[in-house]
């Protein structure tokens, strides 16, 4: 159902080869900035947590420092079962309270609290194996560590301004000769609110990235996307202009051939029978009038002009398709191409090959065999050379074919422009096959002459024991 649905066509699939990769490029490269971002922004909110904290802590120190100063004198010198101390001590503590929830505590190593001027219900009772709304233990572990010196403690703990349980960082002391766990605390709630704040920033500026790399990718698929389709509207025109001359073309060359064999059939192959037909006719008569010794002679003349007549269309059929090019391969119709050429125009003509059998496929043979052909008429009809050399090898590469003569030279690039399309057609069976053609002309008197080499890569070129097989192909 998909592939009914969705059958994208040579354009479409330009455009996905296109964009796709940007797609994938845009969303990696967001994936990497968000995941670097969300990792250094976490570090340094690990880091400002650190640092709040810390700063909470000196803090917490600091008061308790303030208070064990202002009740030392006291402290000091008094006995462990001087009440009257205790009692001056214990209100010094219930009278330092600071901002709105900040308080001091203490608490007897039996759990049983004695300072508590923010939450008074607390005060002379016992919570031993008291723990937070999380099931952490706050009083016990106060005593384990004043019996210890001094230390910290995070716990939940319900704020007195708002009744609300929050996070509270306590620093404890313990006054050994008394027993007690004296010590202080401070929420950190707002610290909590600031770093939840820092990192929904975080996110927020993460989001915007991810919108920004999304918007910059949709340009750009919009950008890719036009660009795609002007260029592919205009390589469609273009390639729509090519083909229709190149089909123009078809049909001009088509229409020569057609000509030229018309030709042919009508300058030799039509006055030959016409020549026959009144040798013939002549015969005929003279046989009914009983000239029999006088008739031989135009019966001869008529079996030599169907001899000739014979020759001629051999001589067409081959010009049109050799049958020594699928027989015996492209070797021998060159050597054929070339003895016939002599021999007709009379200028002298060298043949050469390297022995590589018949390992051209047949596409090769019958590309190299017309550019042969054309280059021959092309001679014959136009640079008035007298000499022409044709050789054809086999190499590491490929093949070669390469074509001289001391004629006349082509004319220059200006005279060239209103040239026939044998030049063309030449080059274009070169570039069909992924060969290539070079024609090197001068016009400089003794060294003038024209050279053509078209040479075929080694793809054309049958492995060894497959020659048989192409030699069989229609």
């Amino acid at each position: 159902m998909i592939r009914r649905l969705f059958r994208p066509n040579y354009a479409q699939k330009l455009s996905l080869l296109a964009t796709l990769p940007l797609i994938v490029a845009g969303l990696c490269i967001a994936a990497l900035v968000a995941h670097q971002s969300r990792s250094m922004a976490e570090r340094e909110i690990q880091v400002l947590e650190r640092q709040l904290i810390e700063a909470k802590k000196a803090e917490l120190r600091n008061y308790v420092t303030q208070a064990r100063n202002g009740f030392m004198h006291i402290y000091g010198p008094a006995a462990p079962d001087d009440e009257e101390a205790k009692k001056q001590v214990t209100q010094i503590l219930s009278a330092m309270i600071y901002g709105k929830d900040g308080f001091f505590f203490v608490y007897d190593y039996d759990g049983t609290n004695l300072v508590s001027p923010r939450q008074t219900e607390f005060i002379n009772r016992n919570w031993a194996g008291l723990t937070d709304g999380n099931g952490v233990p706050v009083v016990n572990t106060f005593i384990d560590i004043a019996r210890q010196g001094a230390g910290w403690h995070s716990f939940m703990w319900e704020k007195p301004s708002t009744g609300e349980e929050a996070q509270m960082i306590a620093y404890v002391v313990g006054l050994q000769d008394w027993q007690w766990a004296v010590g202080t605390g401070v929420f950190i709630d707002d610290v909590i609110a600031s770093i939840a704040t820092s990192r929904m920033e975080v996110e927020n500026r993460v989001r915007r990235t991810f919108i920004y790399i999304g918007a910059i990718t949709l340009v750009a698929l919009i950008f890719v996307f036009a660009s795609g389709m002007l260029l592919n509207i205009r390589e469609r025109r273009l390639a729509d202009a090519k083909l229709k001359e190149l089909t123009q073309r078809v049909f001009d060359a088509q229409e020569e051939e057609r000509g030229r064999v018309a030709r042919e059939l009508h300058d030799s192959i039509s006055q030959l029978l016409v020549g026959v037909r009144y040798a013939l006719e002549t015969v005929k008569r003279r046989i009914s009038r009983g000239e029999f010794d006088a008739a031989a002679s135009p019966l001869d003349k008529g079996v030599d002009g169907l001899a000739t007549a014979i020759t001629e269309v051999r001589r067409i059929s081959r010009d049109l398709r050799p049958g020594v090019l699928d027989d015996l391969g492209l070797g021998p119709a060159l050597k054929a191409l070339t003895d016939d050429f002599a021999t007709r125009t009379g200028i002298e003509t060298e043949f050469t090959t390297v022995v590589f059998r018949n390992r051209l496929d047949q596409e090769a043979k019958i590309a190299l065999y017309r550019i042969a052909q054309e280059a021959l008429t092309n001679i014959e009809r136009h640079s008035g050379a007298t000499r022409v050399t044709m050789d054809l090898r086999g190499h590491e590469n490929g093949a070669t074919m390469r074509i001289s003569d001391n004629g006349s030279g082509l004319p220059t690039e200006q005279d060239r422009s209103h040239a026939g399309i044998g030049l063309r057609n030449m080059q274009e069976r070169m570039e069909q096959l992924d060969g290539t053609i070079r024609i090197l002309s001068s016009r400089a008197g003794r060294d003038s002459g024209t050279v053509i080499e078209a040479s075929l890569p080694l793809s054309h070129l049958l492995p060894p024991g497959d020659e048989l097989a192409a030699h069989r192909l229609p």
